[in-house]
């Protein structure tokens, strides 16, 4: 049965801008990225590594149409009221094309900041509270334990407020997205499994809202289904890691993959030696027509945008493979 027009609005595909793209390649790859009917590049943050705002004005400027998500800024690394200036003033600038993504931020690295919150819980949800008030043009909400920016008031909002989705794990984070923000953006590994548990934790907060749900997932496509799946192992390298925990309890072989990364001497090691089954629903991986199902099974989940994160040397190269996963235009 063909997809309604309402259908494919929720069924979107995206492509990562991976933090360690040479500078010189950043803004080609936005533009081929949308050239091949991506319809969202997600730019990351990561300590010492590049700024989120930094890169999606260029990237907004450099295409025509392709949505832009900042994935993710963390919400002790800035103020919320100049944060709600620089989204809004992009949003202004380029309507409907900005997505904001919001998360705690890797603890070890936050702490390094010294912007770790005694209760990143509380920080996120007043910080998400307060960036889409101001965003809206209302006043900032009254002072809470880590926000305060009462009465304060963006005088110039964008006619279409960018969402804000919640880059979070935690059960109790992610009903907090469910209560407070747009939606969620789910980290890789993303698998069904991970997708519908995580809708389980927003559901009790939510309510009837239609909320977006992104993930991201390594990805490789090739017509050589075990070339696929070798070039986006090094795409799995964290996976069993404490963190990854929420990714892994809800995959019926959690236990064996535990068990597996414990009996591996180094991270590499327990990528390349997973079994085969185990790397096709840790990623969007193999020929064009299994990472095209790959990507229908996590819309089927819950997913809203699917975004594929390129693995192997050459990310720039590897867009118009991963395009094949894309649906055929009409």
């Amino acid at each position: 049965m063909p997809e309604t027009d309402a259908t494919a609005a929720r069924n979107r595909v995206g492509v990562m801008l991976p933090r360690d793209l040479p500078v010189r390649d950043i803004l080609p790859y936005a533009r081929r990225a949308e050239e091949l009917g991506f319809d969202q590049v997600w730019v990351v943050e990561d300590l010492g590594w590049r700024g989120g705002l930094a890169q999606a004005g260029p990237v907004l400027a450099s295409t025509t149409s392709i949505a832009v998500g900042i994935g993710i800024m963390p919400a002790g690394a800035r103020n919320v009221c100049f944060a709600a200036m620089e989204l809004a003033t992009l949003a202004q600038l380029y309507p409907g094309r900005l997505i904001a993504g919001v998360g705690h931020g890797m603890p070890g690295w936050m702490r390094q900041a010294g912007a770790w919150p005694t209760s990143p819980l509380t920080l996120i949800k007043e910080y998400t509270t307060a960036l889409r008030l101001l965003m809206r043009g209302e006043p900032g909400p009254a002072g809470g334990r880590y926000v305060r920016c009462e009465g304060v008031v963006l005088s110039e909002i964008p006619d279409i407020v960018p969402p804000v989705v919640l880059g979070v794990r935690g059960p109790k984070s992610q009903a907090a997205a469910g209560e407070v923000a747009d939606g969620l953006l789910l980290a890789e590994p993303a698998a069904p499994a991970y997708i519908a548990s995580s809708l389980r934790h927003l559901s009790t907060t939510s309510g009837a809202r239609d909320l977006e749900v992104v993930t991201y997932d390594a990805a490789a496509v090739d017509d050589d289904e075990d070339a696929a799946l070798a070039r986006v192992r090094d795409g799995l390298t964290a996976i069993g890691e404490p963190d990854w925990a929420a990714h892994i309890d809800p995959l019926p072989f959690a236990t064996q993959l535990r068990e597996h990364r414990a009996a591996c001497a180094d991270a590499r090691r327990f990528a390349q030696t997973l079994p085969a089954a185990w790397v096709r629903q840790l990623s969007i991986s193999g020929t064009p027509d299994q990472a095209r199902e790959a990507i229908k099974a996590r819309h089927a989940a819950g997913a809203t945008s699917v975004v594929l994160a390129p693995t192997g040397p050459d990310a720039l190269a590897s867009l118009d493979s991963l395009a094949r996963a894309l649906n055929p235009r009409p």
